[in-house]
């Protein structure tokens, strides 16, 4: 399906952006400026189930192949989190960006085959108070634009991820020149995991200090990372 989409910018490069579980476009609303102002025309996804895109059915090929039929071949620059990394990964064979950066990468979920979905769609309701308490260096901004994402977000969509579906889907090869960086501590990527990466071809970078939504946490050092590497 076509998925809605949010453009910053009007430079001769092409960016894409796709965000993590519950959120949307809106995560982006720092980093879609910072990379409209070097010069790209930015592009961000709500996946499937989330924003204003359309809803279900749910799985990772599904959001996969939305992105290849949303947004445009052989980009300049595609940066995907958690839930969107996993889906850029499996669509960049067909994407064919001429870099990709994976930001703290749901890869490796076959040790949350335990963990019940609720988990995630008992934040459909949170409150701000909840929110700065798990992100407690997001600002006052960060929190609103959460809240009305998670108002906009299907929670049906979270079954997709988790039980008989959380896998490990960590690809084997860097398809294009792939940038992954993490969280420090990362909840997702291991230090062991993080060194099979490296043996696989991908770049690693973690960002200390930062949790898993490394660009609203600290958005200097994330562009920092990201620029100093493309």
């Amino acid at each position: 399906m076509n998925l809605h989409t949010h453009t910053w910018g009007t430079g001769p490069r092409t960016a894409a952006l796709v965000h993590g579980i519950m959120s949307d476009h809106t995560t982006w609303h720092r980093v879609g400026p910072a990379l409209a102002a070097q010069g790209y025309r930015v592009t961000a996804v709500d996946l499937r189930g989330h924003g204003a895109s359309p809803r279900g059915p749910y799985s990772v090929a599904a959001w996969a192949d939305d992105l290849t039929e949303t947004l445009p071949r052989d980009l300049d620059l595609a940066i995907g989190h958690s839930l969107g990394a996993l889906a850029l990964s499996l669509a960049a064979d067909r994407l064919t960006p001429a870099r990709a950066v994976y930001a703290d990468p749901a890869w490796a979920l076959q040790g949350a085959k335990g963990i019940d979905a609720s988990v995630f769609t008992d934040l459909k309701h949170a409150t701000p108070e909840t929110l700065s308490a798990l992100n407690p260096r997001w600002d006052a901004t960060d929190i609103a634009l959460e809240l009305k994402s998670l108002a906009r977000w299907d929670p049906d969509s979270a079954h997709a991820v988790f039980g008989e579906h959380a896998l490990d889907r960590t690809p084997t090869h860097p398809t294009v020149p792939s940038l992954v960086l993490t969280a420090d501590p990362s909840p997702l990527i291991s230090p062991s995991h993080a060194a099979r990466l490296r043996q696989q071809g991908f770049e690693v970078r973690p960002v200390p200090d930062t949790g898993h939504t490394i660009h609203r946490d600290d958005l200097t050092a994330f562009m920092t990372s990201l620029t100093t590497w493309l």
